[in-house]
């Protein structure tokens, strides 16, 4: 169970000069959302103006951008690049109830609230903020400053994961570099660029233990019974599993496994698969990386700072509630089929049934999202580890099926039949030079079962990034995975389940509204 987020947490830092408040402004600004609230208090020459300006600017992404004090006009507002900036100051404010008068509620509406002489109007503020005190030292020079910060409520995690960050980032010489953020996938982590001065690069990866969801079934959450990474000690562990196995995964420069970050060595992705659309050789040399990993003897057990990593198996509980997934958001939100509980019950047998064999079989490390966007060509390397690999969290123990569809049947890259078919044969003469008892036959029919079930699974999960986190990108990606569910399920072994498609969700396959 994930631990109990801290209601209150203060950070103290100290500040020799003014160059380093302006400093300090500009790193929380990196972390702030859309809707915070933050007070800054002092006395009078404290560094309250050098900070909120500091602060404004870079937000802003304008560093000549004018910050006059708002101590006559009382509030101002400024335009951000993620989202608007209310600077307020409550020198001459006597109680909250004037505040009300000036619209100050209606003011914080989606953007970003920095407030001056927060003790002007306690009532009026918000419990959840990052209260910010500075204060003077002349005892040390007249630039010497001290901030103590103090996350109250949801604040308090996210003070927490910010110091982490500020003090990995100290200890590794990367305090000064520049960070720019990564657009993400899909994922509940998310990536930083680290730019040095000399232009040396490096990743750093945030991944604070996330809760525990809402029970589902046996009084477990999907997270839990679809065996997701739930912290950063599976990335840690398989990480280093893969690399002393020779393939290569980015080498960890530094961590921080109980806050959750880490910094990672670049990839770059200028070499990301499908960029530049399919490309034979990078996936053969993919297919090859799979044929290896799968014939070689691998630990179910890593070692990882603080004790072992257990990767979990992929059982049939967690294959199946992935397909589940599929009539609870799939269904009523892209083909507008309203299913019955006898329907989604008949549902869930067929597959259990047809899942039974697969968890049955000798497994592997199944590293579950190996596919383009995971997926960076290292062009200076030789062989297999020009296949760079970034995303393997969720590794479990499976059928070594599962990697190669989810391959060779990209959610984002149009692989063409005969190509599938090619690296199918690619991989199977691989695994037969290693092993000359490689049953194919037993192996295409996992695939074909497999295939179904991820596409069914992946159906399921855009469908949802849609509807619940409004993520509508992916829906542009639908017809390609409903045509590889088609193609799988038209596998002898999948009858029963193609008739309870076309019967009760068409769309799924394509066919029909």
């Amino acid at each position: 169970m994930a631990a109990r987020a801290p209601q209150k947490a203060d950070w103290r830092i100290e500040l020799p000069d003014t160059a380093s408040t302006s400093a300090l402004a500009a790193e929380i600004g990196q972390w702030l959302r859309r809707g915070d609230l933050l007070t800054l208090s002092g006395a009078l020459g404290s560094g309250k103006t050098t900070f909120a300006r500091a602060l404004i600017r870079s937000l802003a992404g304008d560093h000549d951008l004018d910050v006059p004090s708002p101590t006559f006009t009382l509030m101002q507002t400024y335009e951000g690049r993620a989202f608007p900036i209310l600077h307020v100051d409550l020198y001459r404010i006597k109680n909250a109830e004037e505040l009300v008068e000036l619209g100050f509620d209606e003011a914080q509406d989606g953007a970003l609230t920095l407030v001056e002489w927060p003790e002007n109007a306690q009532a009026a503020l918000r419990a959840s903020r990052l209260d910010i005190a500075l204060e003077i030292d002349p005892a040390r020079s007249m630039e010497y400053r001290a901030a103590t910060l103090t996350g109250t409520g949801a604040f308090a995690p996210r003070l927490e994961l910010a110091r982490a960050i500020h003090d990995l980032l100290a200890a590794t010489g990367w305090a000064g570099a520049e960070r720019r953020f990564m657009q993400g996938d899909a994922s509940t982590r998310s990536y930083e660029r680290l730019v040095n001065s000399d232009g040396g690069t490096a990743l750093l990866m945030i991944f604070p233990p996330r809760p525990d969801g809402p029970p589902v079934r046996h009084g477990k959450s999907y997270s839990a019974l679809a065996r997701l990474a739930e912290n950063i000690r599976p990335f840690i562990a398989i990480d280093h599993g893969l690399r002393e196995q020779g393939f290569s995964a980015p080498k960890i420069l530094a961590s921080n496994l109980a806050a959750g970050v880490a910094i990672l060595e670049d990839f770059g992705d200028e070499g990301a698969f499908g960029k530049r659309g399919f490309e034979l050789e990078r996936y053969a040399e993919a297919v090859a990386v799979l044929a290896r990993l799968h014939h070689a003897d691998l630990a179910d057990t890593l070692p990882v700072e603080g004790g072992n990593y257990r990767i979990p198996p992929y059982d049939l509980d967690a294959l199946s509630i992935e397909v589940e997934l599929l009539v609870d958001w799939y269904a009523p939100h892209i083909a507008k089929a309203s299913l019955a509980s006898s329907t989604k019950a008949s549902f869930g047998n067929l597959w259990r049934h047809v899942l039974r064999d697969i968890v049955a079989a000798r497994p592997t490390w199944t590293l579950r999202d190996y596919h383009s966007p995971n997926l960076i060509w290292l062009a200076r390397r030789q062989g297999m580890a020009r296949v760079g690999i970034i995303d393997f969290q969720d590794c479990v123990l499976g059928h070594p099926a599962y990697d190669v569809v989810s391959l060779l049947q990209d959610a984002r890259l149009d692989v063409a039949d005969d190509m599938e078919l090619k690296l199918l044969g690619h991989y199977a003469q691989l695994r037969r030079a290693a092993d000359p008892d490689f049953d194919m036959p037993s192996f295409a029919r996992a695939y074909a079962v497999l295939g179904a079930q991820r596409a069914t699974k992946i159906l399921g999960i855009f469908a949802r990034l849609d509807k619940r986190d409004r993520k509508p990108q992916y829906l542009v990606h639908l017809p390609r995975i409903e045509k590889y569910l088609a193609k799988d399920l038209a596998h002898p072994l999948l009858s029963a389940l193609k008739d309870w498609y076309e019967t009760h969700l068409p769309r799924a396959l394509n066919k029909g509204p």
